[in-house]
């Protein structure tokens, strides 16, 4: 059984990512958006997904989305993100961030001595962070694993 399988959809806890390698055949051509290869039954080599997905394993957790305020950035409810704890966080990074609290993904903006949170949804307005409010960012998402419909 996979760890997304055992992911609630609103987790608000860290799941750790297995360590098992999980390897997929890799195929050695670019895939065209158009018409497919005669090529297409010929693949390359093994892939690990964990060597592509994760930097640090002891620092990367899964987080299920809930919610609708990072569409435009192409995260959605039930969409299943890698969070890094070892990646620092920059201005403009998707972040899961903790405010007053609760745990939220957001665009990091810190400029000017000013911090925002900012949503990818124009229906959710920013979220300037006062001197009062405690902020942490928790990680960084470093990928979105969405399902096609």
């Amino acid at each position: 059984m996979s760890v997304l399988q055992n992911l609630p959809l609103a987790s608000q806890h860290p799941v750790a990512v297995a360590a098992q390698p999980l390897c997929l055949e890799m195929c050695s051509w670019k895939v065209p958006a158009g018409f497919p290869s005669p090529a297409a039954d010929h693949s390359q080599k093994r892939i690990d997904l964990n060597e592509h997905l994760i930097r640090n394993k002891e620092a990367t957790f899964l987080f299920r989305v809930k919610g609708d305020s990072m569409v435009g950035a192409g995260i959605y409810e039930g969409d299943t993100l890698l969070v890094d704890r070892s990646v620092e966080p920059k201005h403009n990074s998707v972040v899961l961030a903790v405010i007053n609290g609760e745990f939220t993904v957001k665009r990091l903006y810190r400029r000017g001595g000013v911090v925002k949170l900012v949503a990818e949804n124009p229906l959710y307005p920013p979220r300037v962070i006062k001197p009062d409010e405690e902020l942490s960012v928790w990680g960084v998402v470093t990928f979105n694993l969405h399902k096609l419909s």
